[in-house]
């Protein structure tokens, strides 16, 4: 079960609106403040930590992707699934207080629901090794 957010639904649904403006942002080369200020309603205070918190370490996060990708290149990546991987990579680096297990099944779950049928497991499978290499094991 997603975690609430007391009056802005659940986490779930943050990462999937901080999916969107990151979506967005690839699309349209903008940042992610100019895609806020364009919406009549702002996007839960989640949704909006993690767009930026990757947008502010995308090259960072990148490169912690990349070394964790094996016969295969981020640039190749799906935008999607690149997204949905730094979305991961992010809060598997930045917020330890979140189970790694949570951090899979949220990616896994929303790769399910928006990208194509083999990208679940293969974005599973990139997300554990960051977090075999950025988290202490649980």
């Amino acid at each position: 079960m997603s975690e609430s957010i007391p009056g802005l639904g659940s986490r779930r649904e943050a990462r999937e609106e901080a999916l969107a403006l990151l979506y967005e942002a690839e699309q349209t080369g903008d940042r992610i403040a100019d895609s806020l200020a364009r919406r009549p309603i702002l996007p839960a205070d989640y949704a909006i930590e993690l767009a930026s918190g990757v947008e502010t370490s995308v090259t960072e996060l990148d490169s912690l992707i990349s070394a964790n990708l094996t016969g295969w290149t981020i640039s190749r990546m799906p935008v999607v699934d690149r997204v949905i991987a730094r979305i991961g990579a992010w809060e598997l680096s930045q917020r330890p207080e979140i189970p790694t297990g949570v951090v899979l099944s949220e990616a896994v779950e929303i790769a399910t629901q928006y990208c194509a049928e083999h990208s679940p497991r293969f974005l599973n499978g990139v997300l554990r090794s960051i977090a075999d290499e950025v988290r202490d094991s649980e």
